[in-house]
């Protein structure tokens, strides 16, 4: 059975709570859980789903899907470098409050076209509104500036990402999107929110949780690192040491 069909089958099986639209998400991923080892270079998720409902299809307003994946959020302190005698030094900084390490929006169209402003203020979905920076704009003249610099350097890493015209939907029931996931992922629980909108408005929203951790050698590294610092720091001198002195014992040998 195909995911489709499975899906349609739960549209029909599973009793619609009453919504002020009479529409629902019912949603699966491919997988829910990432494993991060030494050879993992990113992976790729599948989004699909269906809108659950008990009336007949409205073609007006036309449907829109909003898929966004957001990572563990933290604070990150962005700096501006000025030339100073010659120099390249740091000047200026902001502290960003709070955001995501990895976020990607897929639309079934360009977003300003699906959501209003009113509402991605509401819900946080376009990634300059998942950004949170409090107080900035009393410390430094252009606080946008360094928000749309922490917003460019994580889209050259593949850690932001807009793509719009992605959602691909069917008869105005079925959904689908992929969402890729770049192999500079930062551990820990990730949540994926599928957005209905009509007309510029949400209609309902979906959530589901995808987990990422790391496995093997680097779960063990990463634990010691985290939780024993000072064996781990101990440990990386020894290494550290025999390493050298095994390139001197080697560069002595073929002498």
């Amino acid at each position: 059975m195909s995911w489709r069909t499975l899906l349609l089958a739960l549209c029909f099986a599973v009793p619609a709570a009453a919504q002020e639209d009479d529409e629902e998400v019912v949603a699966g991923l491919s997988q829910s859980r990432i494993s991060i080892s030494a050879n993992f270079d990113g992976s790729e998720i599948l989004v699909f789903g269906a809108v659950k409902r008990e009336s007949p299809i409205r073609s007006q307003p036309p449907l829109g899907v909003i898929v966004a994946v957001v990572g563990p959020s933290g604070a990150v302190t962005v700096r501006r470098k000025d030339r100073l005698a010659g120099i390249w030094v740091n000047q200026n900084s902001v502290e960003v409050d709070a955001a995501p390490s990895f976020y990607a929006v897929a639309t079934s169209a360009p977003l300003e076209d699906i959501l209003n402003d009113t509402e991605d203020l509401r819900n946080r979905i376009s990634i300059r509104r998942a950004i949170r920076t409090v107080g900035a704009a009393g410390l430094v003249e252009d606080p946008t500036n360094f928000t749309d610099a922490l917003i460019r350097i994580r889209k050259g890493a593949g850690l932001y990402q807009m793509n719009p015209g992605t959602v691909e939907i069917t008869e105005s029931t079925l959904f689908n999107t992929s969402i890729s996931l770049p192999a500079n992922l930062t551990e820990g629980e990730y949540l994926a929110r599928i957005f209905l909108t009509r007309g510029g408005r949400v209609v309902t929203e979906h959530r589901t949780e995808i987990y990422v951790r790391k496995v093997g050698l680097e779960r063990l590294l990463y634990n010691l690192a985290h939780e024993q610092p000072l064996i781990y720091g101990l440990l990386s001198l020894a290494l550290a040491a025999i390493a050298g002195w095994g390139a001197s014992a080697a560069f002595r040998w073929l002498r």
